[in-house]
C-alpha cells in the first residue's frame, strides 16, 4: 500500500495522455501520406499495410521519443514509388504535403474542441472529465502544429524538401534527394544544438494563437447553448 500510495499517478495519468496524443498524430500524419499516395495511383503504401490506423504499423522507436522528450519527432517513412504517378515530382510534392496538411487540420479541429470545452468549464466547473478532455486537445493543437511546422523544414529527408525538389532539374533533383542519407543526422544535430529553437517556437505559437483566436467563436455558441 505504501508503495501504491508513492506512485505518481497524476505524473503517469500526464504521459499517457501525451502519449496517446503523439500517436494519434502520428499515424494521422502517415497514413495521410499512404492515402495521397494511393489516390495519385501508387499501391505501395497499401500494400505495405501503411494505410491502417494501428500505430504498430507506423512507430519509429527513435522518432517517438523524440516527439515525447522534445516535441518535434518522425514515424516510419511511407514507401512511395513515384513510378506511378504520371508526374513523379509532382506526385512525390503532393504526397509529402498531405502529411503536415492532416496535422494542421486536426490541430484546428482540437482548438474548436478545446474552445467549446473552455466553454462548457464556464458552466460546469472545471470537473476531472472535462479538464482531462481540454488537456488532450491543448496538447493536440500543440503537437500537431509542432509535427507540421518540423515536417516543412524544406531539407531532406522531411516533407519540405519533396515540396522543394518539384522545382528542381532533374540532375539537381537526383542530387538533391541523394541528401536524405546524411539529413537526419544533420537534422538531430540542428536539434541538439538548438539552432532552430527560435524560429520553431515562433512558428508554433504565432500558429496556435491563430488556430484559438479564429475558432474563439465556438466557445462563445457552446458557452449560449448550455445557459
Amino acid at each position: 500500500m505504501e508503495l501504491i500510495r508513492g506512485v505518481d499517478w497524476q505524473g503517469m495519468g500526464t504521459m499517457f495522455l501525451r502519449i496517446f496524443a503523439i500517436l494519434l498524430c502520428l499515424v494521422v500524419h502517415e497514413v495521410c501520406h499512404g492515402l495521397a499516395a494511393y489516390w495519385l495511383g501508387d499501391p505501395t503504401a497499401k500494400r505495405n499495410k501503411r494505410l491502417s490506423l494501428n500505430p504498430l504499423h507506423h512507430l519509429d522507436i527513435f522518432g517517438l521519443i523524440m516527439m515525447v522528450t522534445v516535441g518535434f519527432g518522425w514515424a516510419k517513412p511511407v514507401p512511395v514509388d513515384p513510378r506511378y504517378f504520371k508526374n513523379p515530382k509532382k506526385g512525390m510534392a503532393i504526397t509529402a504535403l498531405a502529411g503536415p496538411l492532416s496535422n494542421f487540420v486536426l490541430a484546428f479541429l482540437a482548438a474548436f474542441g478545446a474552445n467549446a470545452l473552455a466553454a462548457a468549464m464556464t458552466v460546469y466547473g472545471q470537473t476531472g472529465v472535462l479538464m482531462t478532455a481540454f488537456s488532450l486537445c491543448y496538447l493536440l493543437i500543440l503537437l500537431n502544429i509542432g509535427l507540421g511546422v518540423f515536417n516543412l523544414i524544406p531539407f531532406p529527408p522531411l516533407d519540405g524538401s519533396k515540396v522543394v525538389a518539384m522545382f528542381l532539374p532533374d540532375r539537381q533533383y537526383i542530387r538533391w534527394m541523394q541528401l536524405e542519407r546524411y539529413g537526419m543526422v544533420i537534422l538531430m544535430a540542428v536539434l541538439w544544438f538548438g539552432w532552430l529553437d527560435t524560429y520553431l517556437y515562433a512558428a508554433r505559437t504565432f500558429l496556435v494563437d491563430f488556430m484559438l483566436t479564429r475558432t474563439e467563436g465556438i466557445y462563445y455558441l457552446v458557452l449560449n447553448l448550455l445557459r
